[in-house]
């Protein structure tokens, strides 16, 4: 039975496979993006792990966490958001970033052949995959559609009263994935770095993954930008097999950069981006495919930040 585990408590001297715009800078911080537009970022444990029992091709118990920070240049305008995959390959072919998140592309989301499962913290609403809202979490199995997902909040209380929580707050969230084999559920649980987990997931979903995946498969983290300048960032990550992942130490995480005064968006700015922006053909609520769409989306959404 497999039971590999790793814990980085910040990723200095980090085993990890970068690509795209993906850094480990140098107070430890691994940095999935940086300020660049419509760019992605993938970081990989670097070794494939066995997930499933040869003997039945059941999927192992797994469990993960992970604490993140998104920090948008300007509060709000952001995008498109961070996930955590597994996937066969780290290679993931033909990735593109702004709504697809670093993961799929518009011919082969939604493929069987996949053989992606993922925990989306999806930062924009894209109406082409259901997304519900800007700030929400997901569970996708080969493709960006949710199969289960919620408004972001965390327990406060064992009456599972519930408190809403920004993706984009600029401040470190911890997230919980734990997958039981056996029963074939998946609990996803967020709550902010200060706030103790209580054992009420954000998400529970009742599904056996073992169709959905191979046995070899690599873990690690997607993001992607879009029109706005946002930075993503992992500061600390816990994995194990067949057993819990061990703790994170809040303590020795690195810290996040911190977020300057935001300058109002004044118009000539707005007008500069408006005659800049290229739209890609076929993008979805999130990437404004039309004149007037975008005109809309900024006159609803701007603000001074």
């Amino acid at each position: 039975m497999e039971d590999t585990g790793f814990i980085y408590n910040g990723f200095r001297g980090a085993k990890v496979s970068l690509d795209g715009e993906a850094q480990i800078i140098p107070n430890g911080l691994l940095m999935l993006t940086n300020q660049s537009k419509r760019q992605l970022g993938h970081a990989f444990y670097p070794y494939p792990l066995h997930f499933k029992n040869l003997p039945d091709g059941n999927v192992f118990t797994f469990s993960t966490t992970f604490v993140f920070g998104i920090l948008p240049k300007y509060q709000n305008f952001y995008g498109h958001g961070i996930a955590f995959v597994i996937t066969p390959s780290r290679a993931l072919p033909g990735a593109r970033p702004t709504q697809y998140l670093g993961i799929f592309n518009e011919s082969n989301n939604g493929n069987q052949s996949n053989h992606v499962v993922a925990v989306e913290l999806d930062t924009i609403k894209n109406s082409e995959f259901s997304d519900i809202n800007d700030d929400h979490v997901g569970i996708d199995i080969n493709g960006l559609t949710s199969v289960s997902f919620a408004q972001v909040s965390y327990a406060i209380d064992q009456s599972d009263n519930r408190k809403n929580l920004s993706l984009v707050s600029g401040k470190p969230i911890q997230v919980w994935i734990e997958y039981n084999g056996v029963e074939g559920q998946m609990n996803v649980t967020l709550a902010p770095i200060d706030v103790s987990k209580l054992h009420i997931p954000l998400l529970s979903y009742s599904r056996n993954l073992s169709p959905f995946m191979e046995d070899s498969m690599y873990v690690g983290f997607s993001s992607s930008t879009g029109s706005f300048s946002t930075s993503n960032y992992v500061l600390g990550w816990s994995f194990k097999m067949n057993r819990p992942a061990k703790e994170l130490t809040i303590s020795q995480l690195p810290k996040l950069p911190r977020l300057g005064p935001k300058k109002a968006i004044q118009i000539r700015e707005r007008v500069d981006i408006c005659s800049h922006i290229k739209v890609p053909a076929g993008a979805g609520e999130g990437e404004e495919n039309s004149a007037a769409g975008f005109f809309d989306f900024w006159k609803t959404k701007i603000k001074n930040v």
